[in-house]
C-alpha cells in the first residue's frame, strides 16, 4: 500500500502519536504578577543545564533538563524554611536557600523580586553546576532586591 494513501484513521494516529511526549512535572500556583517575567526567564533559559539537554514540559511555569529532570520553576511561594538566619549560598551572583529532598536538593532564590526554585537530583552533583547554568536568565529577569550579607 502506498503510504500516501493510508486510511484516514491510521494517518491521524500516526500524526498524533508524537504529540503525547514531554515531561509531566508537579504544578504549583504561581505568585500573582510574575507570569510575564517568568515567561521571559524561560525564553532566555539555557539549552543545557549540568550538561543535560532541555526537555519539553507540560507546565508553562517550569523548564526542565535531563532524566531524571532538573526542574526550574518560576514564581513559586516563599519557602517555609526561609528565615532571617537561613544560610545563604551564592552561585554566580544569585543567592539561594538550599533544602535537601529525598532525591537531591531544592534551591530557591533569596532576596529577589520573586522566588525561583531549581530541583537538582543527586545524580547531578555538584549541584551548584545547575545553578551556575541558570544564573544569567535568573539575573536578567528576576532582579535582586536585597542580597545576602
Amino acid at each position: 500500500m502506498n503510504p500516501l494513501h493510508l486510511p484516514p484513521i491510521i494517518a491521524v494516529l500516526l500524526i498524533t502519536a508524537g504529540c503525547g511526549g514531554g515531561l509531566a512535572v508537579d504544578t504549583y500556583p504561581t505568585t500573582p504578577g510574575t507570569k510575564v517575567d517568568c515567561k521571559a526567564l524561560f525564553a532566555d533559559g539555557p539549552q543545557k543545564v549540568a550538561g543535560q539537554d532541555q526537555v519539553f514540559v507540560h507546565d508553562e511555569n517550569a523548564s526542565a533538563w535531563g532524566d531524571p529532570a532538573i526542574v526550574l520553576r518560576c514564581g513559586v511561594d516563599k519557602p517555609d524554611g526561609l528565615t532571617p538566619s537561613s544560610q545563604c549560598n551564592t552561585v554566580r551572583g544569585i543567592d539561594w536557600l538550599a533544602d535537601t529532598t529525598a532525591d537531591g536538593y531544592l534551591f530557591t532564590t533569596i532576596g529577589r523580586k520573586f522566588f525561583v526554585s531549581v530541583e537538582v537530583p543527586k545524580e547531578y552533583a555538584p549541584e551548584a553546576d545547575a545553578l551556575a547554568d541558570v544564573a544569567d536568565a535568573v539575573a536578567k529577569h528576576d532582579p535582586s532586591i536585597k542580597p545576602c550579607v
